[in-house]
C-alpha cells in the first residue's frame, strides 16, 4: 500500500472539546445549528457551513463552499489550528462501551483506491460526490476522515504498544460517551515502522466513508489535469484516512422499518411469510443470531427463520440477512422493490436498537419492524474481496470518528 505520512493540521490541545464535531453525514442541517450555536470554534463551520445559512439558502450552493473556505481562514489565523512541522502519523483510539478500537491518521493513495487496492462494498450517489468535492476543491483541505480497516497483525499491535504507552495529547468525551484519545507520532523509528507496516500490506478495506474517498479522486483527477507538471507525489495524490485493525471494529445492525403492511393485516402478512420462513412468537427483541430476523407486529414479536431454498448459501451477497429479507418479504411480499428510493421503507441504525423499533410501531409510525443481526466483518471482507456491492444501509459501524481532530491539506506543504 502506498501509505505515507504527512504534515497534519490540527486544533489547540486546549480547546479539542469545543472544535470537534460527529462526521459531516451522520447529522440533520437542524442539529449542525444546535452544534454551532454559540461556538464559533465548533468545526461544523468548516465542514457543514450551511449551518451558518437559513434555510433560503441551500446545502450545495457556491456560498456555501466558500463562507467554509472563509471560515477555515478564521480558524489559521485566530491560532484554533496550525499544521505540523514534519510529516507524521496520529494514532487515534476509541473506547465506548467496553470496547477500544486503535487506529492511524495516514495519508492514503488516490492510486491505491483506483487500482482497487482500497476496496469498497457500497454504490455512491453522484450529488453526494459532487458536494465533497466541490468542498475538497475550495478548501484544499479533506475535513473528514475515510474510516478504512486491514486484516488483523501482530506486528502493528507490537509498533502502537509503545506508542499508547505515552501520554495522549488529546483526551475527551463526546456526546455520546466514546472516550477519544490522539497521538502525534513523530518519532523517526515509529513513522519508518508503519511505513515498512503498511507497504506490506496487500489491500485495506473501506468500513465508512466512500463518499469522501471518492470525492478524493474526482478532485486529484481535476488537480492533475490543471498541473502540467504533475509528478505523482504531490498532496492531491492522497488523502485523509484512519484505519484499523479488522477484529478492532464494532458493525451494529442495520433495522428497519415499513409504515405500511401493502394493504394486508397482520394475520395476512404472516400467512404470507410462512412461505418463506419459519415464523415463531418470541419475547426476545433481537436475533441472537445471523439468518434470523425479530418481527415487531400489532404489539407483538416474532423469530422470523429463512426456510431451505429461499436463498442461495454461496452466494455471498444473497446470503447476507438483508438481501434475504429484502428478497423474501420487503419486495414480494410489502411491495418495497427498491429499498434506495422506497418512502415505505425506513432505515434505523446505531445505538437506537430494536427499543427505538418498538417505540415507533407503537406510536402508529411504523406499521413493522425488523430487528436485524448485524453483518461481520469477515463477510464485509468477502464481498469486498471478491469485487460486490452490498445492499444499501447493510451496516453500521459505531463509534464513528470525530470530525476536526486532524485535516490533511492536498495543496502544496512545505
Amino acid at each position: 500500500m502506498k501509505v505515507r505520512p504527512f504534515r497534519g493540521i490540527r486544533p489547540r490541545a486546549d480547546i479539542i472539546e469545543k472544535v470537534n464535531v460527529p462526521p459531516y453525514d451522520t447529522v440533520e442541517r437542524g442539529e449542525v445549528r444546535q452544534f454551532m450555536k454559540g461556538n464559533p470554534q465548533s468545526f461544523f463551520h468548516i465542514s457543514r457551513a450551511d449551518g451558518d445559512f437559513d434555510d433560503s439558502v441551500g446545502e450545495y450552493e457556491d456560498q456555501v463552499y466558500r463562507k467554509a473556505k472563509d471560515n477555515f481562514a478564521r480558524f489559521l489565523r485566530d491560532g484554533i489550528y496550525k499544521q505540523d512541522k514534519e510529516p507524521a502519523y496520529y494514532l487515534y483510539s476509541q473506547t465506548w462501551q467496553g470496547k477500544t478500537q486503535n487506529g492511524i491518521y495516514i495519508a492514503a493513495s488516490c492510486d491505491d483506491y483506483a487500482e482497487g487496492d482500497i476496496k469498497k462494498h457500497e454504490l455512491t450517489r453522484k450529488d453526494k460526490e459532487e458536494d465533497r468535492t466541490h468542498h475538497l476543491l475550495t478548501l484544499g483541505i479533506n475535513t473528514g476522515p475515510v474510516f478504512l480497516f486491514f486484516r488483523d497483525s501482530p506486528a502493528y499491535e507490537e509498533i502502537i504498544a509503545d506508542v499508547l504507552a505515552t501520554p495522549p495529547q488529546y483526551d475527551f468525551t463526546d456526546e455520546h460517551d466514546v472516550t477519544n484519545k490522539l497521538w502525534h507520532i513523530a518519532d523517526p523509528e515509529h513513522i519508518r515502522s508503519l511505513n515498512d507496516f503498511f507497504a506490506g500490506l496487500p489491500c485495506m478495506y473501506i468500513a465508512d466513508g466512500h463518499h469522501r474517498a471518492a470525492s478524493a479522486f474526482n478532485a486529484r483527477k481535476k488537480m492533475e489535469a490543471a498541473n502540467p507538471k504533475h509528478t505523482g507525489g504531490e498532496e492531491y495524490n492522497f488523502f485523509l484516512a484512519v484505519t484499523f485493525p479488522g477484529s478492532h471494529l464494532r458493525i451494529l445492525p442495520y433495522n428497519r422499518l415499513v409504515t405500511d403492511l401493502n394493504g394486508l393485516t397482520p394475520d395476512d402478512l404472516l400467512k404470507k411469510i410462512d412461505e418463506r420462513f419459519d415464523a415463531a412468537p418470541t419475547d426476545k427483541h433481537d436475533p441472537d443470531t445471523g439468518k434470523s430476523v425479530v418481527m415487531y407486529i400489532d404489539g407483538k414479536s416474532y423469530l422470523l427463520t429463512p426456510k431451505a431454498g429461499s436463498y442461495d448459501p454461496n452466494d455471498a451477497v444473497g446470503a447476507l440477512d438483508v438481501s434475504i429479507m429484502q428478497n423474501n418479504l420487503l419486495a414480494p411480499v410489502l411491495g418495497i422493490a427498491d429499498p434506495r428510493t422506497s418512502k415505505r421503507v425506513k432505515f434505523v441504525g446505531g445505538r437506537k436498537g430494536s427499543a427505538e423499533l418498538r417505540r415507533a410501531v407503537d406510536a402508529g409510525e411504523a406499521a413493522a419492524a425488523f430487528s436485524m443481526y448485524p453483518v461481520t466483518v469477515e463477510e464485509l471482507m468477502k464481498i469486498a474481496d471478491s469485487g460486490m456491492i452490498m445492499p444499501p444501509k447493510s451496516t453500521w459501524f459505531e463509534p464513528k470518528l470525530r470530525s476536526g481532530l486532524v485535516l490533511h491539506s492536498i495543496e502544496k506543504t512545505g
